[in-house]
C-alpha cells in the first residue's frame, strides 16, 4: 500500500496535467474530505468511549464482582493517563511525524480495547483502561493537527466546526449508545466495537492521511513522571480512604507521595528549559481562572454524572438502555444550545455566560439533590437534566475563547492543552472525592443505603459548582477574541488549536 508524504514539489503532471485530469484542486478537495472523515471517526471512538463505560458501570460492578473502588478506577485510569500524557502526545507528532503517531494511537487505543473486552478481572480492565487514555491521548490532539495541515486555510474553520460536531454528537449518543450495547448484548461490546471501527481507521490513515512534522520540540519526561506520580497518590488515598481509614498507613503514605510529586512537579516545571507546562502563563489572572473554573466544573459535572447513571439502574431498576435514554436531556442538551450560547458570547463576552453556564449546572444538581428519593418518578427528575444541560452548554461553548484570549499569541497551543488536562483531572477528583463522600454515608447494600450516599455527594457537586460560579467572576470583563485558526498556517505541538466546544462538554 502506497505511504502518502507531505507534499513538496510535484511535477505539473501530477498536480494536474496527468491522464486523468486531475487538478491539483481536485486532489487537495479529496485528501481534505478523507482527513475530515478520518480524523473525525478517530475522535467519535477515543470520546465515545468514555461515556459507553459509564452507562455499563452498574454491569461491570456485577459480572466483574467489584465494589466502588474498581467502579472508580474503570473511568478514572483512562481519564487520568490521558491528561497527563495530552500535551506529551502533541509533542510526539511533532518530533516523530503525526500521522506516525496518529497511527500509533490507533493501535494502542484498538489493542487496549480488545484487552479490556476480554478482561477476566477488574484489575485487568483498569490496566485495559489506563492504556486506552494512552492511546487516547495520542489521537485527540494528533487529529485536530492532521486535519489542520490537510485542509486549505479558506475551510479550516468549516472542517473544524465538522469534527466537533462528531465529537459532540459522541458525547450526546454515548450513555444511550452504551445502555443500548449493553443492555442488547453485553458490556464487552461496549470495547469489542471499538476494534473494527480502529483497524478500518488504521488502514485508511496510512493511505490517505499524509506526513507532517512540527518544530522537534524537547520532550518534558520528567514533568510527566512527576504529575503522574503526584496524580495517582492523591487518586489512590481519595479512592481507599474509607475503606481502610483515613489516617491508616497506606492511605497517608499516598497522599503524602501525591503531595511530594505535584511539588516536585510546580519545581521541575519552573526550573527545566523546555517545561509541558510553562508555570509563567499562570501569572495571567484570566489563564489562573479559566483554568481554575475548568476543573471545578469537571469535578461537579463527572462526579454527579457516575453516580446518577448508576442510580437510574441500581436503585431504579431501569435496563441500561432507558437509563441511557434518560440521561440524554443532559448530555445531548448542548447540541441544542450552542447556537444560542454562542450568540450570547458574542454579546455579552465569555465571563457572565460562563458563570451562568455553572451556576445553571449547580442548580439542576441541587434540583436533583432536592427531588431524589427511592421512589422518586422520573417525571419530577427530567427538567433538571435539562437545566443541567443547559449549564454545560452555556460553559463549554465561550470556553475556547477565554481559553485562547488568556495568553499571548505563540501559547494558544499549550493554553488548549493545559486547559483540556484540568478538565480531565477535575473528573479523575470529582469521582474520587465524591466516591469518598458516597462511601462515607451509603453503598450498595439496597436503594436506601444508594440514596443515603447519593444526597451527600450531589450536595458536594452543587458546592463545588457554586464555588465555580463565582470564581469565574473574576475573569476580565470582556477580551478581543483570538485570531480564528483561518488565518494559521498549520498547527503544531506547540499550536495546537483549542478543541471545539461540543467535545470540551464530554471529556
Amino acid at each position: 500500500m502506497a505511504t502518502p508524504t507531505t507534499t513538496t514539489g510535484s511535477s505539473p503532471a501530477e498536480r494536474g496535467g496527468g491522464p486523468l485530469g486531475r487538478t491539483d484542486a481536485a486532489l487537495r478537495r479529496s485528501s481534505s474530505a478523507w482527513a475530515i472523515v478520518i480524523t473525525s471517526l478517530a475522535l467519535f471512538m477515543a470520546t465515545l468511549d468514555n461515556l459507553v463505560v459509564t452507562t455499563a458501570l452498574p454491569v461491570i460492578r456485577q459480572k466483574l464482582h467489584t465494589g466502588l473502588d474498581g467502579l472508580e478506577w474503570t473511568v478514572n485510569a483512562y481519564t487520568l493517563t490521558f491528561a497527563v500524557l495530552l500535551l506529551t502526545g502533541a509533542a510526539l507528532g511533532d518530533r516523530f511525524g503525526r500521522r506516525r503517531m496518529f497511527l500509533a494511537g490507533l493501535i494502542i487505543f484498538t489493542g487496549a480495547s480488545a484487552a479490556a473486552a476480554l478482561s477476566p478481572s477488574i484489575g485487568w480492565l483498569v490496566a485495559a483502561r489506563a492504556v486506552q487514555g494512552a492511546g487516547g491521548a495520542l489521537i485527540m490532539p494528533l487529529s485536530l493537527t492532521l486535519l489542520s495541515a490537510a485542509v486549505a486555510p479558506e475551510r479550516r474553520n468549516q472542517a473544524l466546526g465538522i469534527w466537533g460536531a462528531i465529537g459532540g454528537t459522541a458525547v450526546a449518543a454515548g450513555p444511550l449508545v452504551g445502555g443500548a450495547v449493553t443492555s442488547g448484548w453485553s458490556w464487552q461490546y461496549i470495547f469489542w466495537l471499538n476494534v473494527p471501527v480502529g483497524i478500518v481507521l488504521l488502514f485508511l490513515a496510512r493511505a490517505r492521511l499524509a506526513e507532517s512534522f512540527g518544530p522537534p520540540q524537547p520532550l518534558d519526561l520528567g514533568g510527566v513522571a512527576f504529575a503522574s506520580t503526584g496524580l495517582l497518590g492523591v487518586v489512590l488515598g481519595l479512592v481507599r480512604g474509607n475503606a481502610h481509614g483515613w489516617t491508616s498507613t497506606g492511605v497517608l503514605v499516598s497522599f503524602i507521595a501525591g503531595a511530594a510529586g505535584l511539588a516536585t512537579f510546580v519545581l521541575w516545571e519552573s526550573r527545566t528549559a523546555h517545561p509541558m507546562l510553562p508555570l509563567r502563563l499562570f501569572r495571567t489572572r484570566s489563564f489562573t481562572v479559566v483554568n481554575s473554573v475548568a476543573l471545578l466544573m469537571s469535578f461537579g459535572m463527572f462526579g454527579a454524572i457516575f453516580f446518577l447513571s448508576q442510580f437510574l439502574q441500581f436503585v431504579q431498576h431501569y435496563s441500561p438502555f432507558a437509563a441511557g435514554l434518560r440521561v440524554l436531556p443532559w448530555t445531548g442538551m448542548p447540541m441544542l444550545v450552542a447556537p444560542l450560547a454562542a450568540k450570547l458570547a458574542d454579546r455579552y463576552g465569555g465571563r457572565p455566560v460562563l458563570a451562568a453556564g455553572l451556576a445553571l449546572q449547580a442548580i439542576g444538581l441541587g434540583w436533583l439533590a432536592l427531588a431524589t428519593t427511592v421512589t422518586v418518578a422520573y417525571g419530577q427528575l427530567w427538567m433538571a437534566f435539562v437545566v443541567s444541560g443547559v449549564g454545560m452548554a452555556l460553559f463549554f461553548v465561550p470556553l475556547a475563547s477565554v481559553v485562547l484570549s488568556s495568553v499571548q499569541p505563540g501559547y494558544e497551543g499549550v493554553a488548549s492543552g493545559a486547559n483540556s488536562a484540568f478538565r480531565e483531572l477535575g473528573g479523575v477528583l470529582g469521582i474520587a472525592t465524591l466516591g469518598a463522600v458516597f462511601s462515607s454515608r451509603g453503598g450498595y447494600g439496597g436503594g436506601t443505603a444508594y440514596v443515603a450516599g447519593l444526597l451527600p455527594a450531589m450536595w458536594v457537586a452543587v458546592a463545588v459548582l457554586a464555588v465555580g460560579t463565582g470564581v469565574a467572576l473574576f475573569l476580565p470583563r470582556r477580551r478581543s477574541a483570538a485570531p480564528a485558526p483561518a488565518s494559521r498556517r498549520d498547527l503544531s505541538a506547540e499550536d495546537v488549536e483549542s478543541l471545539p466546544v461540543l467535545v470540551r462538554a464530554g471529556r
